[in-house]
């Protein structure tokens, strides 16, 4: 099965994609960590990635691209992602089958709370409420595009951890 857990930055997608992942016993990748990762490289792809992070700016989309092949191309049986796709033409070109998106739903100031909290170099004040305004523009549609295809799975990010992964569950009809 080949999940997409999407939802505004600091909503806990890639804690519930990690805990997804390990229920399913299926691989977890996570564009964002990709690319912090990619952004400490002396590269002309990490000064690229880490110019783009540290003024709060999305990926482009050939960018994305590649990082999504290069990661998803050898996955064999199903996968949990998060932090793809982030633009409405992402979605569209669907470079793999998706079986389902989970979406969790949290108000920007409790995001804005939990990242602050998380202590990491791209979690200033200004650049979350920049990565905010960018997925409210940019991320945002692709729910329209995963609710008419019928896979859209919608949750309530504001309880715990355990509870937020028991509804996914439920939704998936996976009963954890």
């Amino acid at each position: 099965m080949n999940i997409i857990v999407m939802g505004q930055q600091g909503c806990g997608k890639t804690t519930q994609a990690d805990l997804l992942s390990k229920y399913l016993k299926t691989p977890h990748i996570s564009t964002g960590e990709i690319y912090r990762q990619i952004s400490q490289q002396n590269t002309p792809l990490g000064r690229k990635v880490k110019k783009l992070l540290d003024i709060g700016q999305l990926i482009d989309d050939e960018t994305t691209y590649q990082v999504i092949d290069q990661h998803l191309g050898k996955i064999k049986g199903g996968f949990v992602v998060d932090g793809f796709p982030r633009t409405l033409i992402q979605a569209q070109r669907e470079p793999f089958v998706i079986d389902r998106v989970i979406s969790i739903n949290l108000s920007d100031q409790e995001c804005i709370q939990r990242l602050l909290l998380r202590n990491r170099f791209d979690d200033t004040k200004s650049l979350i409420e920049e990565r905010l305004k960018l997925f409210h523009q940019e991320t945002e549609p692709i729910l329209n595009f995963y609710r008419q295809k019928g896979k859209l799975i919608e949750i309530d990010g504001t309880g715990s951890i355990e509870n937020v992964h028991k509804q996914i569950l439920k939704e998936l009809d996976l009963h954890g």
